[in-house]
């Protein structure tokens, strides 16, 4: 079973994945139904207990017990309830 925190860093470190593809929905107290979204293209780090996420006025730590979901190219991947949630990298076709 992987964690956000190694699923990210699966998606970021092994080259059949564009980390660009990822897509992280997270709560974010203050925000629209207190929950935001970012692309990979704008998670410039990944910690060991928070992932950076990049705004206008510059970055921002979010702990990863924060994390609700994340998809990869649009395929739902782990949290939100889904019987899918630790599926992982491993069972997905990558293409291009």
């Amino acid at each position: 079973m992987l964690t956000s925190h190694k699923l990210l860093l699966k998606f970021r470190h092994d080259a059949r994945f564009t980390f660009a593809k990822v897509r992280v929905w997270y709560v974010d107290r203050g925000a629209p139904g207190d929950c935001s979204c970012v692309d990979g293209g704008h998670i410039p780090d990944l910690d060991a207990y928070y992932f950076e996420v990049e705004s206008p006025s510059g970055t921002k730590p979010i702990p990863y017990h924060r994390i609700r979901a994340i998809s990869y190219s649009g395929v739902h991947v782990w949290g939100g309830g889904s019987s899918k949630k630790n599926s992982g990298p491993d069972r997905m076709t990558t293409g291009s």
